[in-house]
């Protein structure tokens, strides 16, 4: 005798999601060995204006470029990394610019740095959902084809959450995963935005945060952090 159908029509959005996370972490296929597992959010959402979309994007193919980048990526282990940069606004709006992605080479840097300047704008609105955003990285990770011992969410937005889940929900159960969420609040007159990563965004083993006083500052604050967060430096300069 079969007992009566179960629906997740009444289930909470966070139950469901954290469900699929169980599942996502069930056994997989062999995986390719990374120094680290690296995903880059960059915010998407209405707030940014096309010439602050150009910093946040040009900014960050620059800084990958760099060659201190490129030696930190070089200095691990195993010598290699892997990236992947998504652009997020609402809770299910979610552009992935440039997936997984295995760095070595400075070749492989300057491939993944050329995508980032010719991929066309996706996003133009639909919201500011950080908790909603660090859960599709969560998504992405448990789902990739990569193991590496550290696993990295890299937000930056110019903004706190304004709909979705909030964003310490989505941080909490990245944390419960054993990855650590480093968070890249961009001021620009946003008062407290930092202190406001500081408090529900970031978490999990040596998380931190650099802002960037403005979209033109984007630049040097993403390229310290990409030092920092590939060599797992506890500090790391311009």
């Amino acid at each position: 005798m079969t007992g009566p159908a179960v629906s997740n029509a009444g289930m909470p959005r966070a139950l469901l999601i954290a469900a699929a996370l169980i599942l996502l972490s069930g056994p997989a296929p062999a995986q390719t060995r990374v120094d680290l597992e690296l995903i880059l959010l960059a915010d998407g959402s209405g707030s940014v204006d096309d010439v602050e979309f150009s910093l946040q994007r040009l900014g960050t193919a620059r800084a990958l470029r760099h060659p201190r980048v490129v030696r930190a990526i070089q200095s691990g282990f195993l010598g290699r990394i892997a990236l992947a940069y998504v652009e997020w606004s609402g809770p299910d709006l979610h552009v992935p610019v440039v997936p997984w992605t295995l760095l070595r080479t400075p070749a492989d840097v300057e491939a993944f740095a050329a995508k980032l300047e010719t991929h066309p704008r996706e996003l133009y609105g639909g919201g500011t959902a950080i908790g909603d955003a660090i859960l599709h990285g969560v998504e992405s990770l448990q789902g990739n084809a990569f193991e590496a011992r550290r696993r990295v969410i890299d937000i930056s937005g110019d903004g706190p959450d304004r709909n979705g889940l909030p964003a310490a929900v989505g941080r909490d159960e990245a944390v419960k995963q054993g990855i650590t969420v480093n968070g890249l609040p961009i001021l620009e007159g946003r008062f407290g935005l930092d202190e406001f990563f500081r408090a529900n965004v970031i978490g999990g083993r040596g998380a931190f945060v650099i802002p960037a006083r403005t979209f033109a500052d984007f630049e040097t604050a993403i390229r310290v952090k990409l030092i920092r967060e590939i060599a797992s430096l506890p500090h790391a300069t311009p």
